[in-house]
């Protein structure tokens, strides 16, 4: 299905598929189910081998990198993560992201902008996406701690990654890739200059983390606090557009 163009009218065609497994899994996976196999037929200890192998299954579960349906509307930001809304705030974007970094690229401008705070659990899928179409125009990565990631001052205190990235029409969006309890390494897929399409494949954190993405002044979220949404297929803002949206949990 992948590059077939779909749409709401019924356009295209569509079929369930097995994921695939993402290379930068697939290592992780395979020396599971070798361990397994030296447990259970090398050793005979069946029950460790029947839970390693289990194990091994999570692993290349964890990894799986689905096929998503992008939209293609002019103005559209696209969730970068799957996972749940934890967090929705006004808030400052980071320095990283902000100031003059010697390269002649303007970074965010200062004031405060939303923040819309993606948490990621070891059962969603890890691989993180471009939210908008462009050039990257930063790759800042910060050493910190592993605290809670659905905690605010994960922001701040945790291992992460920041990303900028500069539409053609000077539309810049940043996001940051956070670590978490469990989270022990941000894997990137690009570098500063890169070119991206809106929903391409962009980077992915390993077993459990949080995606904060700061929208543009002048922007609120169209999602809501608690939601699931899905990279590279929700459309977490449209630019320019400011309405209160409220949801019943039910």
């Amino acid at each position: 299905m992948a590059g077939d163009l779909l749409d709401n009218r019924g356009r295209g065609d569509a079929a369930w598929q097995w994921p695939a497994i993402h290379p930068e899994g697939r290592k992780f996976g395979l020396i599971g189910v070798a361990a397994a196999l030296v447990v259970l037929i090398g050793l005979g200890w069946d029950w460790l081998g029947w839970i390693l192998l289990f194990l091994s299954l999570g692993v290349f579960a964890f990894f799986r990198d689905p096929e998503r349906v992008v939209p293609q509307i002019e103005g559209a930001i696209v969730a970068p993560a799957d996972g749940l809304v934890s967090l929705i705030m006004r808030v400052e974007p980071p320095a990283e992201l902000r100031i003059d970094d010697g390269t002649g690229s303007e970074g965010l401008a200062a004031g405060p902008v939303t923040r819309v705070s993606i948490f990621m659990s070891v059962f969603d899928v890890h691989i993180n996406r471009a939210p908008i179409a462009g050039t990257i125009r930063r790759v800042v990565y910060i050493p910190g701690k592993f605290v809670n990631a659905d905690l605010d001052k994960a922001s701040e205190d945790n291992e992460r990654q920041h990303i900028l990235i500069e539409r053609g029409d000077g539309l810049k969006i940043g996001f940051t890739q956070i670590a978490g309890l469990v989270a022990r390494r941000i894997v990137p897929f690009v570098k500063p200059g890169d070119t991206v399409g809106v929903g391409q494949r962009i980077g992915l954190i390993r077993f459990g983390s949080r995606v904060d993405v700061y929208l543009p002044a002048g922007t609120d979220a169209k999602v809501l606090l608690g939601q699931t949404v899905i990279a590279g297929e929700t459309i977490l803002a449209e630019r320019g557009q400011q309405l209160l949206i409220e949801g019943v949990a039910q």
